[in-house]
């Protein structure tokens, strides 16, 4: 099942010139099958198995480096990370699959634990469950924003990725509405009806303000960008637009906040991860305004 990231890494080895590194961590005690395959346990046969995949998936003009951490390991995530932190690369890709249910919603997945930890943005591929082959392309990305200039990290990749590979920009902001508001602003919410009607209104007016001066900004240098913003819930905005727009890429710039960190802040991202059917790319950011 993760193989199906392969496609990502030669779409973006062949168009970016870039060289790649197959990496597999070995992880104490992990089960005897993943999804149905037998899990890799021994350095030499982690080794052969990315020789393989090496010879098998990427073209002879695409240079692929094989790197295995043969020392197990209990947190797979921090030692990604730790290893991110030791080869530099510019870019994580991963597949989204992972351990669900309570597990998941403590820690996260482990690709929002590598965003937490590290500072390489990550792109994740959703695994394919039609039996056909995964493809990949990047002719439109779309990019959510919110108004938070630490957030606008995730369009600046997003138009050096655009730029190099020529694909169109759609910029998208949500506001709420009065009845997708939760936690403390729904309850001022109740408190206030009137002025939290008048007050989401003009965020709708500066929201649109606001993406105008991205869009003037982007066609000037030479950009194909639209926006576009939504009122409701952000995550269900996102995934709606990226439908709409017929987005090859969700673009997000994140904290990387997990299970109730994530929760309590309000952040879109793991919703947005584990329900999306495209790829993401999430683009850490370092601040302490929730994202």
């Amino acid at each position: 099942m993760a193989e199906v990231s392969l496609a990502a890494a030669v779409y973006l080895a062949r168009t970016l010139g870039a060289v790649v590194t197959l990496l597999h961590v070995i992880e104490r005690g992990a089960p005897q099958d993943i999804h149905g395959e037998r899990h890799l346990t021994g350095p030499d046969e982690a080794r052969d198995y990315l020789d393989e995949v090496a010879a098998r998936a990427f073209p002879a003009d695409i240079s692929v480096e094989r790197h295995v951490h043969s020392s197990e390991v209990n947190d797979v995530a921090r030692s990604i990370a730790e290893h991110a932190r030791e080869l530099g690369p510019d870019l994580i890709v991963m597949c989204t699959h992972g351990r669900g249910g309570l597990r998941g919603l403590m820690f996260g997945s482990i690709a929002q634990q590598v965003i937490r930890l590290g500072t390489t943005p990550v792109l994740l591929v959703p695994p394919v469950t039609t039996g056909a082959s995964p493809t990949f392309s990047c002719n439109r990305m779309l990019v959510a924003l919110d108004g938070n200039p630490d957030h606008e990290e995730g369009l600046k990749v997003a138009a050096s990725l655009a730029k190099i590979g020529g694909a169109e920009l759609c910029l998208i902001m949500a506001v709420h509405t009065f009845d997708t508001l939760s936690g403390e602003q729904a309850a001022t919410a109740k408190l206030l009806p009137g002025a939290t009607h008048a007050l989401l209104d003009l965020a709708e007016k500066d929201a649109k303000e606001y993406l105008h001066r991205h869009i003037t900004t982007l066609h000037a240098a030479g950009f194909t960008a639209t926006a576009d913003v939504r009122r409701g819930d952000p995550v269900i905005a996102i995934l709606s637009a990226s439908k709409r727009t017929m987005a090859d890429l969700i673009v997000l710039a994140t904290h990387g906040k997990t299970g109730m960190d994530a929760f309590w802040s309000g952040s879109a991202t793991p919703n947005v991860t584990s329900r999306s059917v495209i790829p993401l790319l999430l683009v850490p950011v370092r601040s302490k305004e929730p994202g």
